[in-house]
């Protein structure tokens, strides 16, 4: 006895594309939030900081981009001139899409995968970014009565900088280390083998 077995065919569907965060983020969106980060009191120019500003249209290559002509300066420009996303292959939505995953502190691997980039250009990106941040920061100010958790005092000296004042003095300005002021030099009387 033989039993038959029947196979039917199974269609299988083509997946779905892959959604990635930067497909999701669309270019107007990106370029009002730098509008609204660069200038949030209006647009100013970048040269002179007048408030006159005529738009001039959009760019050709990127819609979103607004065009600016200074009325003070006849300064041109656009959205991103003199600022860090200005020049690059990159577009601006992918700057913000990797911006937005440095937030969820997520390593420059996982941000390449995310975006479909290569590990060294979001390297570089992240680089950039973290620099750009770091130099808008104001500078910290202290004020009132600070205190330190831990001090590093040079090893042998603790509670005696009287000795280190007189060793300066007799090294003639040069540290143990050899760091700074005078090199001293020491001759060295050798029996000569003969």
């Amino acid at each position: 006895m033989t039993s038959r077995v029947s196979v039917t065919s199974i269609a299988v569907c083509p997946s779905p594309p892959m959604l990635t965060l930067s497909s999701l983020i669309d270019d107007n969106k990106c370029y009002e939030t730098v509008r609204q980060l660069r200038w949030p009191h209006g647009v100013r120019c970048v040269d002179c900081g007048s408030a006159s500003i005529t738009k001039r249209g959009k760019h050709e290559t990127y819609p979103a981009r607004q065009r600016y002509t200074c009325s003070a300066c006849s300064r041109q420009f656009d959205d991103l001139t003199g600022s860090l996303f200005a020049g690059r292959h990159q577009p601006l939505q992918t700057w913000i899409a990797c911006l937005y995953l440095m937030g969820l502190n997520l390593s420059n691997q996982q941000i390449a995968k995310e975006l479909s980039l290569n590990r060294d250009d979001v390297h570089q990106m992240t680089s950039e970014l973290r620099q750009a941040i770091a130099d808008k920061r104001p500078e910290v100010q202290l004020s009132g009565q600070v205190e330190f958790d831990e001090v590093y005092v040079t090893a042998g000296h603790k509670g005696r900088p009287d000795k280190v004042k007189k060793k300066a003095a007799r090294d003639g300005g040069a540290s143990s280390k050899g760091f700074g002021g005078a090199v001293r030099s020491k001759k060295r009387n050798r029996p000569s083998s003969g």
